[in-house]
């Protein structure tokens, strides 16, 4: 691809609170050095820290930067914003904690044109600082925690798939199936990589796209998000029945018989039964497998590996709580 072919591209950028990451995060997408032309629109929310005035000051240092009110604050809603205001034809979507590796856009739009794909993606390089994130992001890259999909995982190989990690989109197939769906304040880009399939379109993954991905830095954070993904999960499942899967529904399954089996258990220790006394086999089995794991998982600095059966247990339990407990839904 001559340096004339290249197309523009509009980095999307949904940012809430990120004041920690935001500068890194805008930084890694200007040192791509893409021979196209290129703009950063950076769509802020309400934030409780200083995200919004360091957005202003990066947006008052480069020409390439805009930055774009988000009043609703959700996701869904950045990214639209967002898709509406690019003046390029090919979409690039980046967190706030996310860091791309070197030629990550100029790659993904290589791919664009050689797979005819509406949408690439690569791998959600987990990495952490601290010895509890290090634990996170070896949760996130193992098939015990979250490493069921091809973007988690290290050595998956290119081809199409089901979904990818962020994306790079061609514009005119987001707005031919109506954006992304801001009913969905969480997995909106898994059920907008559903539409665009069942539009016909292509989804591609390649492991030649990497995003450094920063993980929650506290137990608290981690809860909090891995609850309200197994929520919004079950919604997508609500919506889309046929796409639950074994993946899916293994942590609620969890959840339910490590509850029952306690009760039974504490039942049976208090009134003698050793039928109801085997239900403590539920939740001594998954701390046996959780541990197992842990001691098993690939390198890594030893207080992380002291965190990572704690971040594996919260990981589980508090996504298959929240898939049980689903969204609360107004009535009519």
């Amino acid at each position: 691809m001559s340096a004339r072919s290249w197309p523009g591209v509009s980095v999307v950028m949904p940012v809430l609170n990120e004041e920690r990451h935001l500068a890194a995060a805008v930084g890694r997408v200007l040192d791509q050095q893409y021979p196209g032309e290129l703009e950063v629109l950076l769509v802020v929310g309400p934030s409780r820290d200083a995200t919004r005035t360091i957005a202003d000051e990066l947006a008052a240092g480069d020409p390439r930067i805009r930055v774009v009110d988000n009043p609703a604050g959700r996701t869904p809603h950045a990214l639209n914003l967002g898709v509406a205001a690019a003046h390029h034809d090919v979409v690039v979507r980046v967190d706030g904690h996310g860091e791309l590796t070197n030629g990550y856009i100029a790659r993904a739009v290589e791919l664009l044109e050689e797979t005819g794909a509406a949408n690439v993606g690569g791998v959600m390089d987990a990495q952490g600082r601290s010895a509890f994130e290090q634990a996170v992001a070896s949760a996130y890259t193992t098939r015990l925690g979250l490493g069921g999909s091809a973007f988690h995982l290290a050595g998956s190989p290119a081809g199409e798939a089901e979904t990818v990690f962020l994306g790079v989109f061609r514009k005119e197939a987001l707005q031919a199936v109506g954006g992304f769906d801001e009913t969905m304040h969480r997995a909106q880009d898994w059920e907008l990589n559903y539409r665009l399939r069942g539009s016909g379109r292509r989804i591609w993954f390649s492991p030649e796209l990497r995003v450094t991905y920063r993980p929650r830095s506290s137990l608290r954070a981690l809860l909090k998000q891995m609850y309200d993904t197994g929520k919004w999960r079950r919604e997508v499942v609500r919506r889309h029945p046929e796409t639950a899967n074994l993946r899916y529904l293994a942590p609620p399954a969890a959840v339910s018989g490590i509850a029952v089996g306690t009760a039974a258990g504490a039942l049976g220790l208090a009134t003698g039964s050793r039928l109801l006394r085997l239900g403590l086999a539920a939740p001594l089995g998954y701390l046996a497998v959780v541990l197992a794991g842990a001691a098993t998982a690939g390198p890594m600095p030893a207080r992380a590996r002291a965190w990572l059966p704690v971040v594996l247990a919260a990981t589980h339990l508090s996504w298959g709580s929240g898939f049980l407990v689903g969204l609360r839904r107004r009535r009519p």
